[in-house]
């Protein structure tokens, strides 16, 4: 089996070998969905916008699958505040954007924003590049699975505010589930989970993945919090 490593100098590589059976359908997402089932935000056909990834980590705890998400300190000019995924734009160390830049660019953030240990994560797939209008950004969505978990934290308070996990089954049930409405008018699909609001561009990735993987519960989708919503 191959583990991929952050700290490794060869290539770092995909694997599905030996994932856990409840990832199967997480697995089927990564090798049938198109890029306009995922957004309708997609990377500018000339080429512009900085290639930047993110890393999408299942792991198991005592609540069952779980995925692990960090809110960005609040002092940060972009996205301040913000529940994500840990990522971040490549740097030339991580090599080719279109080979395994993104997938190094991933763990390198990962670890950087969390104190992960990279080498007890598999990576096993990655979703169509998507866009982020507002910032540039041309994101390469990392799935990984976390066969060894590492303790995490905030490594950087000027970076995160904090470090937590999110049970899947907090994140498919219908109370849970809002929709958001942004100043400019866009709607999207929000989670209101461990006294957070995660919105945007991460909450709209969860919310393909749950309905793609068929893990999607029916929700009032009339339901809407504002963006400063607070538990």
């Amino acid at each position: 089996m191959t583990r991929a490593s952050g700290t490794q100098d060869g290539p770092v590589t995909l694997s599905k070998d030996g994932l856990p059976d409840w990832l199967d359908p997480v697995v089927r997402v990564v090798e049938t969905v198109e890029p306009v089932q995922l957004s309708r935000f997609l990377p500018p056909e000339d080429g512009a916008g900085r290639q930047s990834a993110v890393l999408i980590l299942f792991g198991e705890g005592a609540g069952g699958p779980e995925l692990l998400l960090m809110e960005r300190a609040s002092s940060l000019r972009s996205h301040a505040g913000q529940p994500s995924f840990p990522g971040g734009a490549l740097d030339p160390e991580d090599g080719d954007p279109q080979g395994d830049g993104p997938l190094r660019a991933a763990l390198r953030e990962a670890e950087e924003e969390t104190g992960l240990d990279p080498s007890g994560v598999q990576l096993f797939g990655v979703l169509p590049k998507l866009y982020i209008p507002v910032s540039g950004f041309v994101v390469t969505p990392v799935l990984g699975w976390w066969r060894e978990p590492s303790p995490v934290d905030v490594v950087d308070p000027n970076e995160t505010a904090r470090v937590f996990t999110v049970p899947v089954a907090d994140l498919t049930n219908p109370d849970n589930r809002a929709t958001t409405v942004h100043p400019s008018g866009h709607r999207g699909p929000a989670f209101l989970v461990e006294s957070a609001l995660v919105w945007g561009f991460t909450a709209g990735i969860i919310d393909r993945l749950l309905h793609f993987s068929g893990w999607e519960r029916p929700w009032d989708r009339g339901k809407q919090v504002p963006l400063d919503w607070r538990s």
